[in-house]
């Protein structure tokens, strides 16, 4: 089946369309106005009638003119001085003799015009020198021509002007318009929408501007989160940094306050260093945070490898972490063959994260699972546990698990965490390449 044929939709080709239209249109308005002119050239000016009367008129002011300045048959010149004061009529003058004619029939009597093969219809008129015939020539039909030509060139051409005007007033409104919104978006308005209608490069500049504009949404977005969750962090760290802070300094103080009662002295130095442990701890949490998310971007040293080559490295040092910490861990693999491309040095971080979690909140009685799986083009990793009763407070704050979601999101997959109940569990996931 052969592609349709469009017409180029660019500014360059409408503008050439559109003088095309314009050129059409203003020949048709020119035929129309010149046509209707000759018709009522025909019909009025050409009349027998009318030709008839302005025949009259031009014999009567040469008769006249004649009488006054006494003027001879003869007298060229001053018939010359006539016919160069009136434009598109031309007197000539005739004798009988040139005619053919009996001088004697023009002496008396009535005598009628005359009509010749050569000259056309004559005019007899009384000379100084004798009667003599007139021819009159009017012209006056090609002025009148020129006028009407005129006139429908100029019609022509404003209809030229005017379809050619309203395209570009279009085209001016568009760009105003674009402007306009342009200007809004300039003044912080980013809601205001950018209006792309039609093919042509004003529209596509106009979606490019609509584009940015979202982007800009989103980047403000983004940052507006981040500095939300940075505030949110910034006070739970105060927060959880006080509290055993607060109680390391009350060590610190009894033990000022005893010096001489050595067994308490143990006692209240042992609990001061549980509280500056606990200190590190949220300390070495806020690096990592701050290591991951000061940057837009996480430079990723992403290779391909066998999925379950470089999950068995992994999983199996998560593995015998938990397993020395006390725990019973149970492992179910994936069937099937793929690669997945990873940077392993940030996916063992995500995973350090995740034993590092279960250290602190799982319960060492029940067993942790770890199960991979792949499905639909996915390879997925959950690691779950049973909360314990015992288990410190929450994690307020959050920065390993937001740690881990920044990292799967630039390795392109997900990390997702999910509670019901006392049963917790995380799963990241990674595209599968060449699943098999």
């Amino acid at each position: 089946m052969t592609e349709r044929f469009r017409l180029p939709r660019s500014l360059d080709a409408k503008m050439l369309y559109m003088l095309l239209v314009s050129l059409v249109c203003a020949l048709a308005v020119f035929a129309l106005a010149y046509g209707a002119a000759n018709v009522a050239l025909q019909r009025l000016y050409l009349s027998p009638n009318a030709v008839a009367s302005r025949q009259a008129e031009f014999y009567a002011d040469f008769a006249g003119y004649v009488s006054l300045n006494e003027v001879s048959g003869r007298d060229s010149a001053a018939v010359s001085r006539w016919n160069g004061k009136h434009d598109y009529v031309t007197v000539s003058v005739y004798t009988a003799e040139d005619l053919g004619l009996d001088p004697r029939a023009a002496t008396g009597g009535l005598v009628r015009p005359q009509y010749s093969a050569v000259y056309g219809k004559l005019y007899p008129m009384q000379f100084a020198d004798g009667l003599q015939y007139v021819r009159i020539e009017d012209s006056t039909s090609i002025r009148e021509d020129n006028v009407n030509r005129i006139i429908a060139v100029l019609l022509g051409s404003l209809a030229f002007v005017a379809v050619m005007l309203s395209y570009i007033r279009r085209l001016t409104s568009r760009i105003i318009r674009l402007s306009r919104e342009a200007g809004a978006i300039g003044a912080g308005d980013l809601d205001a929408p950018i209006t792309a209608d039609g093919v042509d490069e004003l529209s596509q500049l106009a979606s490019e501007m609509d584009h940015m504009r979202g982007a800009v949404i989103e980047r403000m977005s983004g940052e507006r989160r981040a500095w939300e969750a940075n505030s949110e962090l910034i006070t739970a760290i105060s927060h959880d940094i006080r509290t055993p802070m607060t109680s390391l300094l009350g060590y610190l103080e009894l033990l000022n306050e005893n010096p001489g009662d050595a067994e308490r002295g143990r006692q209240f130095a042992a609990s001061a260093y549980e509280k500056a442990v606990e200190l590190k701890d949220l300390t070495d949490e806020l690096f990592k945070y701050f290591l991951v998310f000061g940057r837009a971007e996480l430079q990723l040293d992403t290779e391909r490898y066998d999925a379950r080559l470089l999950l068995e490295q992994l999983l199996g040092e998560a593995e015998f972490d938990l397993t020395d910490a006390g725990f019973s861990v149970r492992r179910i693999e994936f069937s099937g063959e793929t690669e997945v491309e990873a940077d392993p040095l940030y996916l063992k971080r995500v995973l350090d994260n995740l034993v590092s979690n279960a250290r602190k909140y799982a319960d060492p009685a029940e067993p942790l699972m770890i199960v991979s799986e792949l499905r639909e083009g996915e390879l997925s990793v959950t690691v779950s546990n049973t909360v314990a009763k015992s288990a410190p407070r929450v994690e307020s704050t959050k920065i390993g698990l937001r740690t881990c979601e920044k990292i799967m999101a630039a390795m392109h997959g997900r990390f997702v965490t999910r509670r019901e109940g006392d049963h917790f569990a995380a799963e990241f996931t990674l595209p599968a390449m060449d699943e098999k």
